[in-house]
């Protein structure tokens, strides 16, 4: 599959068949977060796959809930994480990613602004592998409405790490349509940025 069809037909996928996810697959998936950049090299990320359906269960537990004004709903990806074969859940090392060097056992001090960069790497490496998934015809869908604390304790994440992302990976049930978006007219400035 081409690069941009992949950039342009990659949806969030909510529902799946419980077909398995073949190992060769996975391994390409993880192959293309291993080769994402990285601030420095530094490669923060580890990537946890989780295929035991007891644990699968109990992270689905920690999404959030999506609070209306009159009701709270179970949040959409909830079901998908109990039908789907797999699980990624995408941990850092924090304090490595954007830090200068400093005294061994020191608190880093960071070379931006925006101090530890490690939710910018994991990201790039998380865009690698749902393009590689998709690309193979599986779907995924990126969640951040999760309790990281308890997922840390229920995968045994240990200190001075923590999961950042996860996404259940699958064939879908179904194909994902294309939500609108804002023209480049709308988004791309010419030297200096106009409001």
């Amino acid at each position: 599959m081409d690069l941009f069809e992949a950039v342009k037909n990659r949806r969030s996928i909510r529902r799946y068949k419980p077909d398995p996810v073949d190992d060769k697959k996975i391994e390409a998936i993880l192959e293309a977060g291993r080769w994402a950049p990285s601030w420095g090299n530094s490669q923060c990320w580890r990537f946890i796959v989780v295929r035991d359906t007891k644990l699968r269960a109990q992270i689905a537990d920690t999404l959030k809930k999506i609070k209306l004004p009159d009701k709270e709903l179970p949040n959409p990806a909830a079901g998908a994480m109990n039908t789907v074969p797999v699980v990624i859940v995408v941990c850092a090392r924090i304090g490595k990613a954007g830090a200068g060097h400093g005294a061994p056992g020191s608190k880093p001090e960071y070379v931006t602004d925006k101090g530890d960069w490690f939710m910018f790497d994991t990201a790039l490496a998380v865009q690698n592998m749902v393009l590689a998934a998709h690309a193979q015809g599986l779907g995924t869908v990126i969640i951040g409405a999760f309790d990281a604390a308890r997922v840390e304790k229920i995968l045994d994440v240990p200190e001075g790490y923590r999961a950042v992302t996860l996404f259940p990976l699958g064939v879908p049930e179904h194909e994902g349509k294309a939500p609108p978006r804002k023209e480049l007219s709308e988004i791309v400035f010419k030297d200096k940025f106009v409001k």
